[in-house]
């Protein structure tokens, strides 16, 4: 389990190493653009509700992974994490969910249009 670090708290939010590296990847990706969003989660260790982060360049940001080995990231886990976070509801992610290993097969170009898509969920095994 990886650390997520917020502001000056020496308080963190425990998130599973695999789902942590994927987000990472979002968040710097965001915030080095200067675009600020919402992360927001339901709570798994036995307390009630859910929490939002309100991620913002000014704000310090720390990841702390148990693992010393990077995780293999999954394309298309990473897009829909990037899609959540550029909606109006923000990034919102399922601690307990599977992210599944990356992709074996080539990548296929993208399309230049696409169907309209539904209402966004959280991130889930089906990433």
């Amino acid at each position: 389990m990886g650390h997520l670090f917020y502001g000056t708290s020496a308080d963190s939010i425990t998130i599973p190493d695999r789902l942590l590296s994927h987000l990472k990847v979002v968040a710097t990706t965001k915030l080095r653009r200067s675009e600020s969003f919402t992360l927001s989660w339901t709570h798994v260790d036995g307390t009630p509700g859910r929490s939002t982060l309100w991620l913002q360049p000014a704000i310090p940001l720390r990841f702390v992974f148990d693992s010393a080995e990077p995780e293999s990231l999954n394309a298309a886990t990473l897009k829909n994490m990037a899609d959540l976070a550029n909606s109006s509801a923000g990034l919102v992610v399922d601690l307990e969910a599977e992210i599944p290993a990356a992709d074996a097969a080539p990548r296929t170009p993208a399309r230049a249009a696409t169907a309209p898509t539904a209402r966004r969920r959280p991130l889930s095994v089906a990433a």
